[in-house]
């Protein structure tokens, strides 16, 4: 997959490193301002059960 992104990218080697460090900078935003908020009340990381012994 990474290979057929990188043939893809235009530019010589350099052109292509900015690019793909763009793609993941913005790919990283997208997660922790959409997703990750969306996604968190629906995982069940506050449901926790301690016994008291």
């Amino acid at each position: 997959m990474y290979g057929f992104i990188w043939r893809h990218l235009p530019g010589n080697p350099w052109v292509k490193a900015l690019i793909s460090v763009v793609l993941v900078l913005a790919a990283v935003y997208v997660l922790f301002q959409y997703v990750f908020p969306w996604a968190e009340p629906l995982l069940p990381f506050n449901d926790v059960t301690v016994n008291d012994q």
